[in-house]
């Protein structure tokens, strides 16, 4: 058993993925520019407090009586980054994947099934009896870091990828931490960390890692 383990390294890697800015486009964006609402552009790669952030959607929803349906239509719409697909069939070839993401579980599920439906570990929303998006629920506070951190518990070699300030703890909890086209204002405060600014040059930095 211990042989096979040996032989079968994929197995013994797990590669931790951002979901929005990575893989799919930024939902908060889209639904802004299908709304007109500007004020929901906003996201972490502007305000590194994710609370501080979501307290802020929060409100501009309620001003402007969004409902969850509203935003389900908008995702609807939505496809996976040109490439997303086949990087992620090339990586599930050589690594366990998870995507580690702050979105919440009422948005993802139809942008998973395009992606050929990946493991997810995000959030939650409290929704109430009118669809309206009422509060939100986080599975753990920091928990794209504890995730990593716990990945490293159970010895796995871990590699993670994101664009955001909020992916910047799990970077650095991981054995291998890239950017994947963030915006300078992020990258230059974390040198520490490669930039890709595609999928072929993400792909050549973990496989470098697997050597």
């Amino acid at each position: 058993m211990v042989e096979n383990w040996k032989k079968n390294e994929e197995f013994m890697r797990i590669t931790c993925l951002d979901l929005e800015g990575v893989l799919v486009p930024e939902i908060w964006i889209n639904v802004a520019e299908k709304t007109g609402i500007d004020e929901l552009k906003l996201t972490t790669r502007d305000i590194p407090d994710y609370d501080e952030l979501m307290m802020k959607r929060m409100k501009i929803i309620k001003e402007h009586q969004l409902t969850l349906k509203d935003i389900q239509e908008v995702i609807a719409t939505l496809e996976p980054m040109e490439g997303a697909v086949n990087f992620l069939d090339w990586l599930r070839e050589n690594s366990q994947v998870v995507i580690l993401s702050d979105t919440f579980e009422e948005f993802a599920k139809p942008l998973m099934r395009k992606l050929k439906m990946p493991a997810l570990f995000c959030h939650s929303l409290v929704i109430d009896s009118h669809f309206q998006i009422v509060n939100y629920k986080l599975r753990i506070p920091d928990a794209k870091k504890k995730a990593v951190k716990a990945f490293k518990e159970l010895n796995f070699e871990t590699i993670a990828a994101g664009d955001s300030f909020n992916d910047v703890s799990m970077l650095k909890e991981a054995d291998h931490g890239f950017f994947f086209c963030p915006p300078e204002n992020i990258s230059s405060q974390y040198p520490q960390f490669p930039v890709s600014k595609n999928y072929v040059e993400l792909q050549e930095k973990i496989a470098n890692c697997f050597k």
